[in-house]
């Protein structure tokens, strides 16, 4: 979908986003208060340093007697930017015609009267919340639901994770929008008897994103994004916000410390050759985020590079900011890459029911570890146990993970290796970096491959996880 740009990008005074990359509801409304817990944060991006004269939350004194500086407070763990949609998930006889005009009289036909409310569930980045949550992280979701039985069961639902939401109607009323344009997103899950999926929303039939009419960002948004450690955005923020409304919370984030997380997921490649405000967007977004998030085919199509390994080298050196490139490699594992690092981790062999909210899962695991500060390999194994404890329920939402259910799975530690297929993954790339391989079985011996004992993680990870959230509490 080409969307454009409602106002123009304003580059900050630090000259950050003067690079070119090239390929690369009311204000008032949040839910529950957050609990403060003081953190300082400046961002260093290659020596580039970003203080916050902006930011004014709370004045602490330097001891010099004369001098009192302003600090963020980062009280909140995560915090999800739009893509926050009501899933409803039906059994139907066939999948949607693929010819658009076809498809829009099936979506209209579907959206006369509202399914049974046992067919909702809460999506998009509602299961990037709801597993954070569950790991123990204060997480907030920022982004737009509507004032009508949808957007009160979303609020319901998250409220009871333990999840605020910070909405970004702002201006609506004013606009004096329809109904359709200022409702709640649905995102109808059509599952056919052979169990292939079907995605279908009003997103899919209009050139500008969902939510065009949103310009600008709130104070409160502002504030949101100010006050959490990570912003988690993904390719599907296209289909709701204009670029330029996305650059602004880049921006936000990138001024007060705040750590981005991008997944571009299947919607990267069509944003790489969307319209102009869409690469240069998508462009800022690969470059300045942190942590990138990509499948193996994902990080194939945005850098040409079929070797998982060499294509997240390539994007993390095409970075600016860039700490993190993680490459999911399905059933098979994860590899995480650093500019002197690569780790790589197996997955958990479980009985696969649905893999709708793995990789929302695995998110979450990984900001658990980056914020946490555990070791790569350790935030690879307990990432790939939260995508595959979710992969054992049906659908996403408050079927992603539980706390229990990734306890048991790393307990017990039954790993999907594969010598051969972790060979040729790595075959030249020992040479260059420090490489570790997570393995049940460690063997002493002379291998260029630092080998981690499954064992030793797991004896580390669970005394964590079983901790994180008496330290974290909850909004409740």
């Amino acid at each position: 979908m080409h969307t454009h740009a409602a106002i123009s990008f304003k580059p900050s005074s630090n000259g950050l986003f003067s690079l070119n990359p090239g390929i690369f509801q009311n204000p008032s409304f949040v839910i529950r208060p957050l609990r403060n817990k003081l953190r300082y944060s400046i961002l260093n991006c290659r020596g580039i340093e970003i203080p916050f004269p902006k930011l004014r939350p709370r004045i602490n004194s330097v001891n010099n007697g004369s001098t009192s500086i302003a600090a963020a407070v980062k009280d909140v763990d995560i915090a999800t930017l739009g893509n926050l949609c009501v899933d409803i998930v039906l059994n139907v006889p066939e999948l949607p015609p693929k010819p658009l005009e076809q498809r829009k009289a099936y979506l209209e036909q579907l959206s006369k009267s509202p399914p049974d409310k046992r067919y909702w569930e809460a999506g998009g980045n509602c299961n990037v919340a709801i597993a954070a949550a569950r790991l123990g992280l204060r997480c907030i979701s920022v982004g737009h639901v509507g004032d009508e039985i949808y957007g009160r069961f979303l609020i319901d639902v998250l409220s009871d994770e333990g999840i605020s939401i910070v909405g970004m109607n702002e201006r609506s009323e004013e606009l004096n929008l329809s109904s359709s344009d200022n409702g709640t997103l649905l995102c109808w899950v059509l599952v056919d008897p052979s169990q292939r999926h079907g995605f279908c929303s009003r997103a899919d039939f209009s050139a500008d994103p969902a939510f065009s009419w949103m310009s600008r960002l709130s104070t409160e948004v502002k504030m949101a994004i100010r006050k959490s450690k990570i912003l988690f955005c993904n390719g599907y923020d296209f289909d709701e916000l204009s670029p330029s409304l996305l650059e602004s919370a880049l921006e936000c984030a990138v001024e007060s410390g705040t750590s981005i997380f991008f997944d571009p997921g299947p919607r990267g490649r069509s944003l790489i050759a969307g319209s102009p405000e869409e690469q240069r967007t998508i462009g800022k977004l690969l470059t300045m985020s942190e942590v990138l998030l990509l499948t193996s085919e994902e990080a194939a199509s945005l850098t040409g590079i079929n070797d998982p390994i060499l294509a997240g080298q390539d994007l993390l050196n095409n970075g600016v900011c860039t700490k993190w490139v993680i490459v999911k490699m399905g059933p098979k594992g994860s590899i995480l890459i650093t500019k002197s690092s690569i780790t790589c981790a197996p997955a958990f062999k479980v009985n696969i029911i649905d893999t709708v909210g793995c990789g929302d899962s695995f998110v979450a695991a990984v900001a658990f570890g980056f914020i946490h500060d555990l070791p790569l390999s350790y935030t690879l194994t307990l990432a790939n146990a939260v995508g595959a404890a979710t992969a054992t329920g049906c659908g996403a939402g408050r079927n992603v993970a539980s706390l229990g259910k990734v306890q048991e799975l790393l307990k017990e530690s039954n790993l999907n290796e594969d010598e051969k297929f972790w060979e040729e993954v790595l075959n030249d790339n020992v040479n260059s970096r420090d490489v570790t391989l997570l393995s049940k079985m460690v063997v002493n011996g002379n291998s260029q491959v630092n080998r981690v004992s499954l064992q030793k993680v797991v004896s580390e990870v669970l005394p964590k996880l079983e901790f994180a959230p008496k330290m974290t509490g909850s909004f409740k």
